[in-house]
Order: structure tokens, then sequence, then C-alpha cells
């Protein structure tokens, strides 16, 4: 045992301090080498490969094309350093935005911090290290750590996190108040006023006397706002449909896959398709024929599914609904003054864009997701605890010089081949946690979900706080942990083999605090070697090697269906929440050794500057944000970093106490920064957090914000049509299939084939030829020139403009034909095609405010007063004298769509102030105008609401503005669904 005392004494003096530059060298070789033959790789595929490196060149949203790039060697590089941040706003949208304005700011942050720390710190520790530390007791690593450096000069060390501090701080409110202000420029953005979610709230909660369109209506008179509802809408129990739609949607996948697979290269193969039901894992189960298994399954599931349609009206409805507000800044209004309310126990917010909500989510009671919740947070703790296995290989991969003496193998190999030794010692283990990270957050995404998001926003932003956290308890604080605990055991066991009895190994215990304070640091070692491999991984994601490999592979091997080609043809969407965790966590080990080991500081850096180029094409070629959120990712990205800061103290703290002992008190002056910190959150909440979150205009923007009638949006349900649930009206899959192997469907069934066209919802409703296939399934062909998808239809879907719009302006994108089914056309956009009105392209060019717009007058006349509600009965009288003027033009344009001619008639007005000083029940003699049509005997029939327009204190809303009495439409009767899932009735009928 002393032999083997003695070879781990001589293991730890000399050979740990050689081998671990030479691991940390051969990493960075390496990873450089690897890293310019994966961007000589990336030059060289791009030109040839634009689908995959450009998509954005041809799927772009609007008039948004990003800007063009040679085909030349580095001709991707100009666009990313001219194209500047005010650009980017319009073309990659704020979340883009952002991400990549809080990767400046790291790569300046850190920039300037590994500046200050090799630029004041290295020379101390050098300094030191020369005068007192023995040269056999160092290495060029260690002399640049503050690992032995003691006495006084550790009081520069704490100067230092002083600096960083203060740095960190001002480079947050620098970055915090340009994206307030681009946060400004988002809510004042065309994309966001003519948003129809923009002006909607979320009613989450609701009890159940209030689950119903008049229950929604109620917790709002409940309420004093000081804007009414123009429509509301209770959502509905759907049962099981998702699931059914979900359930025929992945088996047409399935037989399409099947299909191409069978009928690859143009003909029948060797062996018809089987597939074992009711087996697991290839055992057991029953051996059918997979074509026929497919084809009896989707018809079953599309009866299941039209039944269950059938049937929706029937289902109850749920702890949730939505209500639209009349314009954008009414609905920010509203949402602000009810966030610290919860009127009859419900939470009011501003709605989620309905392609963000997770719908399953929706309707969990609180209890169900009490539940979830604590059940998600033990598996989460389940996962953190069985993570320890491969945090513990790594470990030990990191710390394999001090094995040597152990393991027999090690050091024969050692000894046979130190270059070889070195080099897996500074390659394997950042490669091992590598492989083994990758699976962490696809776990943590799903578990978030399970535990109840509501939107993908909001998930993403749970998954941050959730994965930064678990990488840094684990990878961090456990991966030190395991480190300390492994270098103390040692030392135990070389005592033990020195014959050293338990009292004097008990005593010896006093040296475990230096032991502790060696370990952590000796661990900069270990980073120097993970910071070379995550700047790898960023220029290999540029590059998509993988992507390329593994679609040639499904090509040749598998083949790819249609609809296999028309979903990779789009850009994929960038996932914000795994790249920002990743960034935060290099940002985290960075700072937690600013101080300690300058040099982790620079490699951070560089890892930054490389990511910042990195990012920047990718968003604006590549990739795109699921879901335009705002840049709502900022303040929880904000906050983990100033967490990191707290994270850098605490180790400072540890570092000083274990130098001096705790009993000293000099570990206190480490602590100002901490209160630095929390001071600076506290400014940020009460100063930028709300200006960030919500819209706040200024008088001159509500009297100008353009104002939407009760009238328009209940004529078009728009609120159902947009926030109802998805399910009600999601479209089938219709099976796919090449055009060149259609002729083989006739080899491959039995019986009678026929023919006609079917109309594919993700075409657009364009119409192409299909076989009705034995079974009733029809199976459309798809010819080489449309398997690619269409830009314009990109452009629709994509689109953040008012729904009503985008399924006007669809109907004209194929040929006049629409892009819904005819039989749900009462819910959506007529299947006619019609004739422009005169001045069309005028009035949508110059909006409803255009002065030689036909409906000017009557869009922009003022309301009476500036206190009266906007669907007052008092302008009664004016909507009739439009009316008639408008069943005088019917005579002479019949065939003008009601939906168009009418939509301005008192939906967009000058908008009344909202000032909560004054009462808005009680009408303004001073803003009385001087003549008012309704007000006029010569032009009001009907008695004067004049006089019934009085407040009588006590009196409910509802009794206050009695309702204007309906009048028949020039254009004929167009009934609303009265279906118990169909909302469009508003809160204050006009």
């Amino acid at each position: 045992m002393s032999g083997i005392t003695d070879e781990a004494g001589k293991l730890l003096s000399d050979n740990s301090r050689t081998l671990a530059p030479a691991a940390v060298g051969s990493q960075v070789a390496l990873m450089s080498v690897v890293s310019l033959v994966t961007i000589l790789a990336f030059n060289v595929l791009r030109p040839n490969n634009k689908i995959i490196y450009e998509p954005k060149v041809k799927y772009h949203v609007g008039n948004k094309p990003p800007p063009r790039i040679s085909d030349s060697l580095f001709g991707w590089l100009p666009p990313l350093i001219h194209t500047k941040e005010k650009e980017l706003l319009d073309k990659i949208g704020l979340d883009a935005v952002a991400f990549l304005r809080f990767s400046r700011l790291m790569r300046w942050l850190f920039t300037g911090i590994a500046v200050l720390t090799c630029g004041v710190l290295i020379p101390i520790n050098i300094v030191y290290n020369l005068r007192n530390v023995p040269s056999k007791k160092r290495d060029i690593l260690s002399m640049l750590t503050i690992r032995d450096v003691g006495g006084d000069l550790l009081y520069a060390h704490v100067a230092v996190t002083y600096l960083i501090t203060l740095m960190i701080i001002g480079f947050v409110e620098l970055h915090w108040r340009a994206m307030v202000r681009l946060r400004r420029q988002w809510f004042r953005s065309p994309e966001h006023l003519e948003s129809f979610y923009a002006r909607t709230l979320t009613v989450l909660h609701v009890p159940k006397a209030n689950q119903s369109d008049e229950g929604i209506k109620a917790i709002f008179n409940s309420v004093k706002v000081p804007y009414p509802t123009t429509s509301v809408h209770i959502g509905r129990k759907v049962g099981k449909l998702p699931e059914l739609i979900e359930y025929h949607n992945t088996t047409v996948r399935e037989f399409e896959a099947i299909l191409v697979k069978y009928l690859k290269g143009g003909k029948l193969g060797r062996k018809r398709p089987t597939i074992r039901v009711g087996g697991t894992c290839g055992c057991g189960g029953v051996k059918k024929d997979a074509i026929e298994h497919y084809t009896i399954k989707l018809k079953r599931t599309e009866a299941s599914i039209e039944e269950y349609r059938r049937q929706i009206d029937t289902r109850k409805a749920e702890n949730y609904g939505f209500a639209s507000m009349a314009a954008v800044p009414y609905a920010h209004i509203v949402a602000k003054i009810l966030a610290s309310k919860h009127p009859k126990g419900t939470n009011i917010e501003l709605a989620p864009n309905p392609k963000d909500i997770i719908w399953e989510n929706m309707n969990k009671s609180d209890g169900e997701i009490t539940r979830k919740r604590m059940l998600g947070f033990w598996l989460l703790a389940l996962v953190c605890f069985f993570n320890t296995i491969p945090l513990f290989i790594i470990s030990v991969l990191a710390n394999l010089e001090s094995l040597r003496v152990y393991v027999g193998f090690l050091d024969q190999w050692a000894n046979a081949s130190p270059k070889s030794f070195a080099f897996i010692s500074g390659v394997l283990p950042p490669a091992v946690s590598g492989i083994f990270g990758f699976f962490l957050p696809i776990i943590m995404r799903w578990l978030t979900q399970y535990m109840g998001a509501l939107t993908h926003s909001r998930l993403d932003r749970a998954v941050i706080a959730r994965y930064f956290t678990f990488l840094v308890i684990s990878q961090l604080v456990i991966f030190t942990l395991i480190g300390v605990i492994f270098n103390s055991v040692r030392e135990i066991v070389e005592q033990i083999g020195e014959k050293t009895s338990f009292k004097e190994i008990i005593n010896n215990l006093h040296t475990l605090p230096a032991t502790v304070h060696r370990t952590y640091i000796n661990q900069a070692s270990y980073w120097l070697t993970f910071f070379p491999l995550r700047g790898f991984l960023v220029i290999f994601d540029l590059a998509q090697i993988i992507n390329l490999i593994w679609i040639s592979i499904k090509t040749r091997v598998f083949g790819r269906t249609p609809r296999d080609i028309r979903e990779w043809t789009q850009p994929p969407d960038f996932q914000y929440a795994i790249y920002y965790s990743n960034i935060l966590f290099m940002g985290s080990v960075g700072l937690v050794f600013a101080p300690l080991a300058p040099l982790v500081v620079v490699a951070a850096a560089i890892v930054f500057w490389i990511g910042s180029w990195v990012y920047k094409y990718q968003l604006m070629f590549v990739f795109i944000s699921k879901v335009e959120s705002g840049g709502r990712l900022w303040n929880v990205v904000v906050n983990r970093l100033l967490f990191c800061v707290l994270l850098m103290q605490a180790l400072m703290i540890l570092t000083i106490g274990l130098q001096y002992r705790f009993r000293s008190l000099q570990w206190l002056s480490t602590i100002p920064p901490m209160l630095f910190i929390f001071a600076f959150k506290i400014y940020i909440n009460r100063v930028h957090v709300p200006a960030f979150q919500y819209f706040i205009p200024s008088e001159e923007e509500i009297r100008l914000a353009r104002v939407h009638s009760e009238r328009a949006d209940a004529r078009g349900n728009r609120l159902e049509k947009r926030f109802g649930h998805p399910a009600l009206h999601a479209e089938l899959f219709t099976p796919m299939l090449h055009a060149k192997m259609m002729p083989l469907l006739s080899q491959v069934y039995f019986g009678k084939i026929g023919k006609e066209e079917a109309k594919l919802n993700e075409y657009g409703g364009q119409k192409l030829e299909a076989q009705i296939v034995p079974g009733g399934i029809k199976i459309a062909a798809v010819s080489q020139n449309d398997l690619e998808y269409d830009p314009v239809l990109y452009q629709r879907d994509r689109g953040e403009l008012d729904w009503d719009a985008r399924s006007m302006a669809s109907t004209t994108l194929f040929d006049g034909a629409s892009t819904l089914q005819p039989g749900k056309s009462q819910y959506y956009a007529s299947t006619t095609t019609l004739p422009r009105l005169a001045g069309y392209d005028q009035y949508l060019a110059g909006g409803p405010q255009h002065q030689q717009s036909p409906s000017y007058d009557m869009e922009l006349t003022k309301l009476d007063s500036m206190q009266e509600p906007l669907l007052s009965p008092r302008s009664y009288g004016y909507y009739q004298q439009q009316q008639a003027l408008a069943s005088q033009q019917s005579l002479t344009r019949p065939s003008i769509p009601p939906s168009l001619y009418q939509e301005p008639v008192g939906s967009n007005r000058e908008a009344p102030i909202h000032r909560p000083q004054e009462g808005y029940s009680s009408p303004s003699p001073e803003h009385a105008p001087a003549y008012s049509p309704a007000h006029s005997p010569a032009h009001s029939p009907e008695p004067s609401y004049h006089q019934q327009y009085q407040h009588v204190p006590g009196q409910s809303p509802q009794q206050e503005y009695p309702p204007t009495p309906r009048y028949p439409s020039p254009y004929g009767h167009h009934p609303r669904q009265s279906s118990g899932n169909m909302a469009g009735r508003g809160a204050y009928r006009g």
C-alpha cells in the first residue's frame, strides 16, 4: 500500500501538472481544426442546398424577404455585417431580435470581463506564483488561477468582482432600455395593431355559475372598467375530438410512408407490407396486411370524427373564455386594471396568439394542475438524481490522471503513449457530457408541458427557468461536489495506506477546506475543454451536416412522402428555450470562474462571438419563430443572468472564507455586490417591466386608435373563429402520393378504383386529381412541381393579420377557389367568387381613414361625448340613415359581398380617451356637438333616445344603456350560429 501511496504522491506532484495543460491544448487544437473544416464544408454545400441553408429567401412573411446573398465562398458574410437591428425587427420579428440582442450583450459583456480579469488578475497571479510557489508545485494553468494566491493580494480579486458586477449592471440597463424601446415599436407596429388577438382578453378559472357567454358578460359587468367588450365567447368541451384528429392524421402519415416505401422506384416492392397488431416489441399480436389495415383504420376514424362533430353542440362549457375589446389600447388598459383583481375568482389577462395556445391544458382544473405540477417536480428530481450517473462518469473521465495509480491499464497506457492519454483526457469528458445533454431539453420540455403550461411562449419561459436551473445544479454544483468527494476520499485512502490511525485521520480533516478550494479551481481545466466543444457545436449547427445526411438516407432507403417533402421545405422553428439555456449556462460558468480562472472567461467570450454571428445567419435565413411573442423571453433570461452574478459572488465568498477562515469576517467584503444586484432587480421591476409588459398609449394614441364596433365583431363571429378550439374546424389530412406512383394503385388494391378531384387544405383548397380506393378512401396525386410548399400559401398561413382578412384574401389565391370546405362556409369565408367593389383596391391601400374612401365620413364621425359608450343607442338614427343609403347603392351593386361593403359602418371611429379620474357613464354636455343626426327630428322617426340616456344611480350597465333596436339588413338576412358552442354575442348589443 505504501508503494501505491508513493506513486500517488508522485502523480499528484508531477504528472497532473503536465497532463492538464496537454489535455486542454489537445482539445483546443482538435476543436479548432474540426471547426475550420466544418466552416469550409458549409461554404461549399451552401450554394447547392439553398432549401436547407436559405429557406427564408423563398418562404417569408409578406414583403419581408431576407437580403440576397451571393454564391461566392464567403458571400454570406456581407449581409450579416450590413443588416442592422432596425431592418431585422421588420424582417425576423422581435423575438429573434431580442435573442440577437442578448447574444450581443453576452458577447461584449464577456469581452469586457475578459479584458478586465486578464489585464488585472493574471499578472497578479503569475507574479505571486513566481515569487511564492515552488516550480515543482505549479504549472502554466495553475499560475493563471487564484489557486495558490494568498495574503492581501486576494483583495484585488474581490475588487474585480465589484467591477464585474457594476459592468453587468451597466450593460443590462443599457440593453433593457433598448428592449423597452423595441417593445414599444412592436406594440405600435401594423402587424400588432391589426391582429385580432391583440385586442382580446383571456378569462381563466371561470366559476361554474358563469360558464356561459352571459356569464362572461356578467364578470366584466361586475368590475368598473372604462371600456366595454364587443364580443365574448365561452370555451366548449370538445371531448376526445382533438385526440381523434391527431390519431387520424398520424394514421395518414403512417399510411403514406408505407405506400411510398412499397411503391418506391415506380414499381411494386417484392413483398407486400405487413404490420403486427396487438404485439409488444415485435412479439405476439396478429400479423395483418398493412395497406388493408390502414385503409380500414382511416375509414373508421373519419366516421368517428364526423359523428363527434355532429354532437359537439351538446357539450358542456369549459372553465375559460375570451372577450374582445374595441381597440388594442383598450385591451391593454383593461388588462392592466384587472391584473391584480380576480373578479369572481377569475384571472383576466391579455390573450395570446391562438396559434400559441396549448389547448389540451386550457381546460385543466386547479386541482388537476396542482397534482400534475407536484408529480412533474418529483419527476424532475428523479431525472436530476439519475443524471448523477453520467456526471460521475464525466467526473471520472475528467480525473483520469488521478486514477492511474489505482487502475493498472490506465497507468500502462499513460506511460506507453502520453500524448494519446492526454488527448483522450481532454476530448472524452466534454463529448460524453454533450451526448447526455442532448436528451435533457426534450425531457424538460415534455415535463413542463405536462405540468400545465397554457401557451408555447409560457412553455419556453418555464423550460428556460427549469432547464437552466437543472444545468447549474447538476453540471456545475453536483459536478463540483463529486470532484470534491472524489479527491477527499482519495486523500483518506492515502492516509490509510500510510497506516495512519483513525484519530489522526479525524484530526487531519482541517485540510479539507484546502482540498475543496483546490478541487473547484482545478476543475477550470475541464471547463477549458468544455468551451472549445461548445464552439464547435455552434459551427456544426450552422453546417447542418446531420440534417443533410439524414435526408439523403431517408430519400434513398425509405423514400419520402409528399407530406415529408412539403414540411421539410418550410423553414424550421428556432428553439429559443434550448439556445437561451445553453447561452445562460455558459455565461454562468464563465462568471463563476471569472475572478478565479480568467482563461475560462476568454474561452466563453470566444464562443459568444462565434455564436452571435452564427445565430444571426440562422435567424435571418434559416429559422423562424414558432409564434411571435414580442420578446417576452427577455425578462426571463436577464433574471437568470443576474442570478449568475449572485452565483459568482457566492463562490467568491467561499474562496475568501476558505483562505482566511470564516472566523476572520474578511469574507464580508464580498457581500455588497450581491446587495447591488438585489437593488438593481427592484429597480427593473418598477421601471422597465411595466413598460415592457403593457402597451401604455398616450391620450393622442387612444383618440386616434382604430375602433371596432360590436356589430362588426358579432356579424363576423370573429372571436369564435379565432379562439374556438381548433379541433372544431381543423381539416383532416387527405392521404397524398406521388403522381408517378398513382397508376400502381390498381395493383395494390383489388376492386374498382374511382377517380375524382380532392380539395386539399394543405394546398390552400386547391383541387388535385385523386383516386377513390376500395374502402372509400381518397388518395390525392401530387405532381413533382407541387411537392414543395407554395410560398403564397406560406405567407398566408404565417401572416399575423386579422384572420378575417386572411380568409377573404385566400379566396383568390387559387383561381378563386376557397381555402375551406363549402360545408363549413357559414363559419368562414364565402366560397363564391365575387366581383370587386369599385374603389376596393384604393380602400385596401389607403385604409378606412383614406380621404377618398366612400366610407370615410361614416367611419370617422366623432362621438357626441368623450364619455359616451362605444355602442351607445344614440347613434341609431345615424346607422339607419347610412343603411338607407346602402340600400339604394345595393340596387346598382347587387353582387357586393356584405362583409366587404358593410364592414366600415361604425367599425372605425375616433376613440374615446380613458380618463380614470372621470366617470364614463355620464355624458358630458361640453362635448355634445351642435348637431347630431341621431337627435334631429327630421332624421329620427322613432322617439328620441336623448331623454332615455340618463344615468340612474344603482342601475346596471345594461339598464343604463338600453339596447338598440335591430333592423333588417338591405342585403338580406345573415343568421348567426345559435348552437351551444358558437359565440359572437357581444357584452353590449348594438
